[in-house]
């Protein structure tokens, strides 16, 4: 087993021990240098792939290594990832896309192919679950991991063996990813988002209070743009500030979100690793630029979110009996509706007539902010490819959706258009 001092830290680049203010390595003279009070007692981690969508495309096309990459939609689409290059001319991930080509004309656009995505992800998950089995995966590129008990059967603490990981999923698979070690599942997913790309970042337990302190509300879960206005308008804009009221003040105030906001921001977390974790449901939505109207405007951006959803049930080998349909106005009103099939599905056509009909009964004219789809009542996929042997018009849904599935898998997203021409023969 290596020996590391408690007091010092390590190289990321060669995982030789270091002493505390190790300036650079001692043996390779990189300075990827890893250094924290409590690095080698901490044991909770979540792991997140780096831009991970666009980091597979330029894996797969050396070409792409120096470009702007986008991948999402068409013009009226949104960016689903951007790489970090795309990001310094301010693009960022749920931007419109005719906003993003707008700041960066020279970008790269590529349709997402989640197939791909989703092996490259299992592949992933499979080198994690090697070090421990409680590995909790919160998508197809991120997952929490609690390596506590770990340290004899790996000869190293769980800080050393996270950054192998590190190395070995860049090298194995060519895409990075960032770590967050800390003592619970909040502080370690905060923690992974601090120093990306690449980044390897520790929140210790004696920090906690003080380190959330310096962090606005909206790093809590959960606190979204309704409910940090709501928090703004109390006069609470940081975590500090959280810190000043007890959990009865908070509850009383805010109900069951005051009382996590007040435990969440002590730092208090004592949910598990849950290495089970149940899917109940798979969704995607997309929030406008602007306020739209328009129903054929609408129901173009639904085939897309359709599309997006059926690939990620295909994937994950899931099919689902009930299509929920989310809108949200300019005033932030949400709006549901559901629809249960009468088998489950996983195909894009299926999911889009449902949604369809929903969207002509909610779209009476107002405008929308927000326009979401999923499945829910999911099952395991059947050997039968997800369609009906006894109906004709489901049969040859699932057949069209196969072969479009198989051609974009050999030869890229842009080989085949399904889209509007396959919408239009409902």
């Amino acid at each position: 087993m290596l020996v590391y001092d408690a007091a010092g830290g390590f190289c990321r680049a060669c995982l030789t021990a270091l002493l505390a203010d190790s300036q650079s390595c001692t043996r390779c003279d990189s300075r990827r240098i890893t250094m924290h009070p409590e690095l080698f007692s901490l044991a909770h981690a979540h792991l997140d792939c780096d831009a991970f969508y666009a980091a597979v495309e330029k894996r797969d096309n050396p070409e792409l290594a120096d470009q702007p990459v986008l991948i999402g939609g068409g013009v009226r689409g949104v960016v689903s990832t951007c790489c970090y290059i795309a990001r310094t001319y301010g693009v960022h991930s749920a931007m419109p896309m005719f906003k993003a080509k707008k700041a960066c004309p020279d970008a790269v656009i590529i349709k997402p192919n989640m197939s791909k995505y989703a092996e490259v992800g299992r592949a992933i998950r499979q080198l994690m679950l090697e070090l421990t089995p409680l590995v909790e995966p919160l998508s197809i590129d991120e997952a929490f991991m609690d390596l506590s008990g770990t340290e004899r059967l790996h000869g190293a603490p769980p800080a050393v063996t996270l950054a192998r990981l590190q190395s070995r999923i860049e090298i194995e698979h060519g895409v990075t990813v960032s770590i967050g070690l800390s003592h619970n599942k909040f502080l370690s997913k905060i923690a992974s988002d601090l120093d990306k790309p690449q980044g390897f970042c520790v929140i210790g337990k004696e920090e906690t209070i003080e380190f959330l302190g310096r962090l606005p509300v909206t790093k809590i879960w959960g606190v979204g743009k309704a409910m940090s206005a709501r928090l703004e308008r109390d006069g609470i804009r940081t975590i500090a500030q959280l810190q000043k009221y007890d959990e009865s003040t908070l509850g009383k105030r805010y109900g069951e979100i005051g009382l996590r906001l007040a435990r969440l921001s002590q730092g208090k977390d004592a949910r598990r690793v849950k290495p089970q974790r149940d899917t109940k449901s798979i969704s995607s939505e997309t929030t406008f630029n602007e306020d739209h109207s328009d129903p054929q405007w609408l129901e173009d951006v639904l085939w897309e979110l359709c599309e997006k959803i059926s690939a990620r049930m295909k994937a994950s080998s899931f099919e689902g009996k009930i299509v929920t349909l989310k809108l949200k106005t300019g005033d932030f009103k949400t709006i549901t509706r559901r629809r249960t099939l009468d088998e489950p599905t996983n195909l894009a056509r299926l999911a889009f007539d449902a949604g369809k009909t929903m969207l002509a009964e909610a779209a009476d004219g107002r405008a929308f902010r927000l326009l979401g789809i999923g499945f829910s009542g999911l099952t395991p996929a059947s050997d039968s490819a997800a369609f009906d042997m006894f109906n004709q018009s489901r049969e040859r849904i699932a057949a069209q959706e196969k072969a479009i599935d198989t051609i974009r898998e050999k030869f890229g997203n842009d080989a085949i258009a399904a889209g509007r021409k396959y919408r239009s023969k409902s």
